[in-house]
């Protein structure tokens, strides 16, 4: 009789043993638990706007997990979450046509193309930081160039603790958390680095 439990405790042992090694190992568990949503749009915006899809897609993960239809408690609209005054700046400097705010909150493409224009607007005003310009999306770039400014923060990744904003401050940190499992998950779907 003790025999048999210590046979079936060694079995269980070794059952959660395999299990857990494919869990830790498997790059399709790891992908399942880390899906990128709308791969050929954020592949075309990424080449569109000379960003990384892999943030692009990060950025989707921390925004609304690839669920079109949002709309934030402060407004903001559609899988990337731009504020309705922002997407019509970017639809008037973007020069793009016939996109209505129903349009932004519901069909991804759209979304995607909209929101990565102003990632690429802000890595391009914060000089190719994509750390700030990351902030920036999430903060505002009127904030980020006030702490940037006033020595509050240094821009780094490093220092990102010093991000005055809780909510920028995580907002930060998850999207590079994510942004480090894509880059480990799907290295083929990765253009460039992302500085």
């Amino acid at each position: 009789m003790r025999r048999r439990r210590k046979r079936k405790r060694l079995l269980l042992l070794l059952i959660i043993g395999f299990l857990a090694f494919l869990f830790i190992r498997s790059d399709w568990i790891g992908k399942w638990m880390y899906p990128i949503h709308y791969q050929a749009d954020i592949r075309a915006s990424a080449l569109n706007y000379d960003l990384d899809p892999l943030l692009i897609a990060a950025i989707i993960r921390v925004e609304t997990n690839f669920s079109t239809g949002k709309e934030s408690k402060k407004g903001a609209l559609g899988l990337m979450q731009i504020m309705p005054d922002t997407a019509d700046w970017v639809i008037e400097k973007a020069g793009f046509s016939n996109v209505s705010e129903d349009m932004l909150r519901h069909r991804a493409d759209v979304s995607i193309q909209i929101g990565s224009w102003y990632l690429s607007s802000l890595h391009r005003q914060f000089d190719g930081n994509t750390t700030v310009a990351v902030a920036a999306y999430n903060a505002g770039p009127g904030n980020v160039n006030k702490w940037l400014n006033n020595g509050t923060w240094d821009g780094t990744k490093e220092a990102v603790s010093d991000i005055p904003y809780g909510e920028t401050r995580h907002y930060v940190q998850r999207v590079f958390y994510y942004y480090n499992k894509y880059k480990q998950l799907y290295p083929e779907f990765a253009e460039q680095e992302v500085g």
